[in-house]
């Protein structure tokens, strides 16, 4: 098995980048979904609620710590980051995040959304359940037979190649070298409209839901509840590089 392709975005909810490597900390992946969106209420939001956000890539630039925006015909916006107010977010009753709302960036990214949206730098990454997420291409090969599934759709930070379809599922509570690091895989993870949202475009075009049912089912007793479920979670153990090509070791 080896890495087939790596997913990162600074911003949750825009336009995945595909570096050829990436740094594995405890907390994640380095820089990835170091910035989320909530609403004037506080509430989280990301592409699963606002497709737009799809169609706009984020880049920040760990150097100088300018945060740059670019929409489909170029860039919207470029300015340091600057922290204001802290905030506390909710993130779908699973946990917590506190972080400072960014100065400077509530039109920018209101105009996207269509309505009032503030920018959080969070404390730590912006994500669900843990920092780190995984799938086999075979799985997203699988769901609708010989039409090919795009695997970007499923927002996952790493995607291996050479393992057999839905292999991922039985990797729970197992250590997995990949590249330099080493992680534990945790449990799996819970798909929501975001995947049926075209990854340029964030159009809602393609019933994913619909084809995780078809190849698995729908799971009702499920750690976060009932729904359909793809991919799975996992801790970073040891710290290290992962590139694309790298070999993936079940020890």
């Amino acid at each position: 098995m080896h890495v087939s392709l790596l997913s990162v975005t600074p911003v949750k909810g825009l336009a995945l980048h595909h570096p050829d490597q990436v740094d594995l900390t405890p907390g994640g992946i380095v820089g990835d979904r170091a910035f989320f969106l909530v609403e004037a209420g506080g509430e989280m939001v990301s592409c699963t609620d606002i497709g737009a956000l799809m169609a706009h890539r984020a880049e920040l630039d760990s150097a100088t710590g300018v945060l740059t925006v670019h929409g489909p015909d170029g860039i919207l916006h470029a300015a340091p980051v600057e922290p204001g107010e802290p905030v506390d977010t909710d993130f779908y009753g699973l946990r917590t995040v506190s972080g400072h709302v960014v100065v400077g960036w509530d039109e920018v990214f209101s105009d996207i959304a269509g309505r009032p949206v503030r920018l959080v730098r969070g404390g730590t990454g912006a994500f669900d359940v843990a920092g780190l997420t995984l799938i086999g291409s075979a799985s997203t090969a699988a769901l609708a037979g010989t039409d090919a599934v795009d695997a970007r759709r499923f927002r996952m930070n790493v995607e291996v190649a050479g393992s057999a379809s839905l292999d991922e599922d039985s990797w729970e509570g197992r250590e997995l070298r990949l590249g330099e690091a080493v992680v534990r895989v945790g449990g799996p993870v819970k798909r929501c409209a975001a995947t049926t949202r075209n990854p340029d475009t964030g159009e809602i075009d393609l019933q994913t839901l619909k084809l995780i049912g078809g190849l698995k089912g729908r799971q009702e007793l499920a750690p976060w509840g009932a729904g359909f479920y793809l991919g799975v979670y996992a801790e970073v153990l040891v710290p290290g590089r992962v590139s694309v090509g790298d070999e993936v070791v079940l020890p």
